[in-house]
């Protein structure tokens, strides 16, 4: 289909001022004031008629000539009308606020390499895959158990040195409550990190063993939910391998303080975003 410009007003004025000098010379001569000699003429044939032909004569004329400047007004308001109703079948596009969207995946991203647009394309593809809500749990003999949630897509898995990033956030088990029974947040990717990712090296230490070991095999948007006792947990504390929730994070500080205080097991619910 061809693609023409949005009608603007400025459109309108123009094919109303074609149409009306269109108009026929006896057409104008029906919009324009009776002349000075018709109306003397007029005035002389209704002073002998009386004035009662003259009320009559002047109501009729007045008449007729609104009668036919209505009927060239609506002649032109006709072929002006049908001249829209030439372009009525255009497809105009809904305004964008004059920013192209595809425009904007060639736009580089700070800390992505690869560019926004596949960025974009990792994003769509995560969050259209199904999520498995009756994942059953696997027990490691480390102690560590892990559930999967959704499977993930590619030949790419976690494993001894791959890069990954994820997205994920770490609940403190021992601190459930009714609206949390898998128990309250201390982290999360979203409010604790820049751009909502946390990236390490499988294996080097970056992190604390008992969650890698729990997303060993994972693929690019797999989901789990990832459960480290409490012994790894405070050994993981010792090492320096837990994340840390931010400054803004007064919650979350204040739970981790108090997280090894008590039972320290914790639930990491982890999306893999990238893996290299």
């Amino acid at each position: 289909m061809i693609s023409l410009r949005p009608i603007t007003l400025l459109s309108v004025l123009v094919i109303l001022a074609g149409h009306a000098s269109a108009f026929t010379s006896s057409d104008r001569r029906n919009l324009a004031l009776p002349s000075l000699s018709a109306r003397r003429s007029s005035d002389t044939d209704d002073s002998l008629a009386g004035p009662v032909i003259l009320s009559a004569r002047r109501s009729s004329d007045d008449t007729d000539s609104l009668t036919d400047r209505r009927s060239i007004l609506g002649r032109a308001a006709a072929a002006a009308a049908s001249s829209f109703l030439v372009l009525g079948g255009i497809d105009i596009p809904a305004a964008e606020a004059g920013i192209d969207p595809n425009a904007l995946k060639a736009l580089p991203t700070e800390g992505d390499a690869s560019g926004s647009a596949s960025r974009l394309r990792q994003i769509e593809a995560i969050t259209t895959q199904p999520v498995n809500t009756d994942a059953v749990f696997e027990t490691l003999p480390s102690g560590v158990s892990y559930g999967e949630f959704r499977e993930g897509k590619g030949d790419a898995v976690v494993q001894s040195g791959s890069k990954v990033a994820v997205e994920m956030s770490i609940r403190c088990k021992s601190f459930a409550t009714g609206n949390e029974p898998g128990g309250v947040k201390y982290f999360n990717t979203k409010d604790d990190t820049d751009f909502n990712e946390l990236a390490f090296t499988v294996g080097t230490g970056e992190i604390l063993p008992g969650l890698e070991e729990g997303m060993m095999g994972m693929k690019k948007g797999a989901i789990r939910r990832i459960e480290v006792p409490s012994t790894m947990v405070f050994a993981a504390k010792k090492a320096g391998q837990l994340p840390i929730p931010s400054e803004k994070n007064k919650d979350g500080k204040r739970r981790f303080e108090n997280l090894f205080k008590t039972d320290a097991t914790l639930l990491f619910e982890v999306l893999v975003t990238r893996i290299k």
